[in-house]
């Protein structure tokens, strides 16, 4: 062993023996060595004499590499000599009457020869070296290893060059059309002709070097002239492979692989139809109902599946009533088996079922009525669809225990499942009372045959029952007809032994909720309804994730039904009993807190239930004084004895009061403002006295972030619950909440207060100018953060918390403004901020990037201009306000602001900010004349001086007419400026 071997050796080390610097001190002087003139004849040396895997990988890899990158400065006699040796390699033929041993190393070895010689063809064939194909052929003759490594050339020509499969280049592509049309001309008959006879004399004797040969032929059916497969010789050589018992797997399944080959060749549709009726398909399709795992019938369902994509195919295309009639009988033919191949074998990853099966059925669709094979085809296609969406059994711990597994493959399947469900809406459509009585009896076998074992029959039998409602119209629902019934009965009258399974509960659930449209037409079937959400199939069913679906599902359906629920009221009270019992409960130390969704909507399905009118007023008041007496003295407890609490106990008692609000939240939701307030004041006293007790919690509590927004929440819906009768308690409200808030409480502290002023406009103006002065103080010094953080910091969560601030800030501004309420800002304690709101909705309207909000405040300018400034001769109401607004105000956001780059004409809403910024010069024009004319046009053109009076003259009259004409005034001083 010289040196270069044992670098080489040393370089390819793997297994950490040897020493790193050593290692790569072998690295680079194996570089060194392929960078000598002697490299090419140092390889060809070591290829011939050593059998050391890795020298003959590294000087194969060197050869390659050296033929890419300095072919075009290698002179004749170089590339001659690796020519004829590599050739000579391939062939097992000797190199200086010196036999080489490449051929008989391991695959990896001959794989990467036939890539060297590749590499010669890429850059010598034709016009260089025209003959290496033909001259390989007589060679064939020396049996199996030549053979292989023929194949093997092939099959690195296709992969390298050839096959589009990859992404080539422009030139790459030149030359894959240069070779091909070379051997076209020159040898691909040839070629032909060896396979057939290599085939023909081997596949007794050595069937793998026939399955090489027909593998790589496969490659080549493609782009070859079809007629020399397509002939008496070849086609009936190939079947008799795939039909004959006594040959091995792998060869049947190689011959089965070049038929699709020659299914799947593109060319003229009606010369395809007449090559796939010669092909007698039908002779397979026995094949498919022996093994289903083994590798000849994933071939030959691979092959059935690709015929049948080309028959249908080739029926969109042909224009000839003959052709047509023939493309359909040829289809009639191979359905049943494609039906039987996607139920029962290993799909070919090419094909999509969705995708052949939407084709057909798209044929039906021109068709005025069904025939009765097509009616069975549709048959056949909706079991394919339900034995499609079937879940494995393998994953059902797994989907039950919602683990890592199960969510993946729920993920999959729920993606996987889309297009399957079109394809049964679009299978609906063609023949719906098939699919109907498909999915009955689907229904009806779950049903009979039902146990724990078969838990995803049932799950799927129930999908397709969903599927079927979301397909229906909310009127045909309702009419519903003898079918439907049956359907709804079975359903809610059906209780499966695996109901415990989790995805079958779920879409069980689902499913009713989804015909609620019939069963609120059909209300016999409500106290089945009720008995499923409400028993161990629903909200008690042990797993968690269907009980809190149920919950949310069992709320819609009260929303749903409402009225018609008023005689069940007693009995789904009573169901629900442990339910509110969590939240009802005094033994708070034992209650875990975990989450309250589920008794989120527990309690607003019973505050919807008990809040209706239908309900008499004496009920009602039992029923929510029973719930509502039990949670406040909870946390009036809590409240008590919070002090006493270490830290552990403290957490616990916050998340359960957290819950309890939660609870009482979704309960009000129930209760309209006009029954607590005007029909029954009695109801609004409770909810009074629960608002007093929760806001107990801002004072014990009052730095828990997660019980200030619970409560702040409580508070917005009692504003909508009582009305006006919130007004007592909003004073000590706001100010807990105002005490302690950081800039994200802020945010839902001003939403409070945009409701309170929307909702009841000026009447709360005593209660915004008590609390304005505070928030405008701590808005102003919290938003100046914004201002003066450095572009780096814009993306930390503090500073998007601010920017959500600012952004909420002008939202209040401007429903102060525009609810007659701007005489707050005059306020004598709130005028101490008058000249920094001015500056800022100044700043904001003339340069912020949202235009919506350049918008608001332009349009808080406007309102304050009408609410602060009298008619021209006026006295002043607001001293220093008109001047602001005509020197500055005008100038810089009407005129400066537009003319600037930035003001993006064809953006729509940049129109509607123009048409604010029109509107306010109509409206200072309006209250301030010609002092507003003189000094916007004065300071804005300044000269010359004809230009300014005519600006003025075309804007007194626009004006004057209440039109908007100055927006071409505007774009003609834009193009001047």
């Amino acid at each position: 062993m010289d040196d270069v071997e044992k670098a080489i050796l040393i370089s390819f080390d793997e297994s950490g023996a040897i020493d790193s610097e050593l290692k790569l001190q072998a690295v680079n002087f194996c570089q060194k060595i392929k960078e000598t003139p002697s490299i090419c004849s140092l390889c060809i040396e070591k290829l011939c004499f050593c059998k050391l895997v890795q020298v003959q990988f590294w000087c194969l890899q060197a050869l390659q590499e050296v033929i890419r990158v300095k072919y075009g400065s290698m002179s004749l006699e170089e590339k001659n000599f690796i020519r004829k040796s590599i050739f000579s390699m391939a062939c097992l033929e000797g190199i200086n009457d010196k036999m080489c041993v490449v051929l008989d190393s391991p695959a990896f070895i001959k794989n990467k020869l036939s890539q060297v010689l590749v590499t010669l063809i890429y850059f010598e064939y034709p016009l260089i070296w025209s003959s290496v194909f033909v001259d390989f052929l007589p060679h064939l003759s020396k049996g199996a290893v030549v053979i292989d490594m023929f194949s093997r050339l092939l099959n690195a020509l296709d992969d390298e060059l050839v096959s589009m499969d990859y992404p080539r280049t422009a030139e790459e592509v030149a030359v894959a059309g240069r070779v091909k049309d070379a051997m076209r001309n020159q040898c691909v008959p040839q070629i032909v002709r060896a396979w057939y006879d290599i085939v023909s004399m081997y596949k007794n004797t050595d069937p793998e070097t026939c399955v090489t040969v027909l593998d790589c032929m496969r490659r080549y059916v493609s782009w070859i002239d079809i007629g020399l497969i397509v002939n008496d010789a070849f086609i009936p050589l190939l079947f008799e492979l795939i039909l004959v018992d006594g040959l091995s797997e792998q060869l049947r399944a190689a011959a089965a692989g070049c038929v699709l080959a020659v299914v799947s060749k593109g060319m003229d549709a009606h010369s395809k139809l007449s090559l796939l009726k010669s092909l007698q398909i039908s002779r397979v399709f026995g094949l498919v109902s022996d093994d289903n795992d083994s590798d000849l019938v994933s071939a030959i369902a691979a092959l059935i599946t690709g015929y049948a994509v080309e028959v249908l195919e080739c029926s969109k295309r042909v224009n000839t009533e003959d052709a047509k009639v023939i493309s359909m009988e040829l289809l009639d033919e191979v359905l049943p088996t494609v039906f039987y191949v996607m139920q029962n074998c290993e799909m070919d990853a090419a094909f999509s079922i969705v995708q052949f099966l939407s084709g057909y059925v798209a044929t039906m669709k021109t068709h005025s009525s069904l025939q009765e094979n097509q009616m069975l085809h549709i048959s056949q296609i909706l079991e394919v669809i339900r034995t499609q969406i079937r879940y494995d059994p393998m994953y059902r711990n797994n989907l039950d225990m919602v683990d890592m597994i199960g969510v993946e493959e729920e993920s999959r399947m729920l993606e996987f499942r889309k297009d399957l469900f079109v394809l049964l809406r679009n299978v609906g459509r063609v023949a719906p009372e098939v699919t109907r009585i498909f999915i009955r009896n689907s229904l009806a076998s779950a049903i009979s045959s039902s146990s724990d074992k078969n838990a995803e029959e049932v799950e799927a039998a129930l999908s397709l029952l969903y599927a079927l409602g979301e397909t229906m119209s909310d009127e045909a629902m309702r009419v519903g007809n003898g079918l439907l019934s049956e359907l709804v009965t079975n359903l809610l009258s059906t209780r499966f032994p695996c109901h415990s399974n989790r995805l079958v509960a779920l879409v069980y659930l689902e499913t009713i909720a989804r015909y609620m449209k019939f069963i609120q037409e059909n209300v016999q079937y409500i106290p089945l309804v009720l008995a499923a959400f409400l028993d161990e199939r629903g909200i008690h069913h042990p797993n968690i994730y269907v009980s809190h679906r149920a919950s949310y599902l069992f709320m819609r359906i009260v929303k749903l039904l409402k009225s018609k629920l008023v005689p069940f009221i007693e009995t789904i009270l009573q169901s629900l009993q442990d339910v509110v019992a969590r939240f009802t409960s005094m033994n708070l130390a034992s209650r875990e807190p975990a989450g309250s969704e589920d008794g989120a909507y527990v309690f607003e399905a019973i505050g919807l239930l008990i809040g209706m009118e239908d309900v008499s007023l004496e009920k009602q008041s039992d029923y929510l004084s029973s719930l509502l007496t039990p949670l406040c003295q909870q946390v009036e407890v809590t409240l008590m004895n919070a002090k006493a609490l270490n830290p552990d106990e403290s957490s616990l008692q916050i998340a359960n009061i957290q819950q309890i609000i939660v609870a009482i939240n979704a309960l009000s939701k129930g209760f309209s403002e006009r029954l607590v307030t005007s029909s029954r004041p009695a109801i609004g006293h409770m909810f009074k006295q629960t608002l007093d007790v929760l806001l107990q919690i801002l004072v014990v509590f009052p730095k828990v972030e997660p019980l200030r927004t619970k409560v702040l929440s409580f508070i917005h819906r009692m504003v909508d619950t009582l009305g006006a009768s919130v007004f007592p308690y909003l004073p000590k409200a706001l100010e807990q909440l105002l005490a302690e808030s950081e800039p994200k409480e802020m945010v839902g502290f001003l939403l409070l207060l945009n409701q309170l002023i929307c909702k009841f406009s000026t009447l709360v103006r005593d209660i915004l100018e008590e609390v304005f002065p505070t928030i405008a103080g701590r808005v102003f010094s919290a938003i100046q953060r914004v201002v003066d953080s450095s572009v780096t910091e814009t993306n930390t969560e503090e500073i998007r918390e601010l920017q959500e601030l600012q952004k909420t800030l002008y939202t209040f501004l401007h429903v102060i403004a525009t609810h007659d309420l701007s005489s707050v800002f005059l306020s004598p304690r709130s005028r101490d901020y008058l000249t920094s709101i001015m500056q800022l909705l100044l700043h904001t309207s003339c340069h912020h990037k949202d235009i919506v909000t350049r918008k608001a405040c332009v349009q808080i300018f406007i309102k304050l201009i009408k609410d602060w400034c009298a008619k021209s001769s006026g006295e002043e109401k607001v001293p220093g306000f008109k001047s602001f607004i005509i020197e500055t105000f005008a100038t810089n956001c009407c005129l400066y602001s537009v003319l600037d780059k930035s003001f993006e004409f064809g953006d729509a809403n940049t129109l509607v900010l123009f048409g604010e910024i029109v509107l306010a010069q109509k409206v200072m024009y309006e209250k301030f004349g010609d002092d507003f004319l003189v000094h916007f046009v004065s300071k804005g053109f300044p000269s010359p001086q004809n230009l300014a009076e005519q600006y003025c003259q075309k804007l007194k009259v626009s004006l004057c007419k209440y039109q908007m004409c100055s927006v071409a005034c505007f774009h003609g001083q834009r193009g001047i400026f």
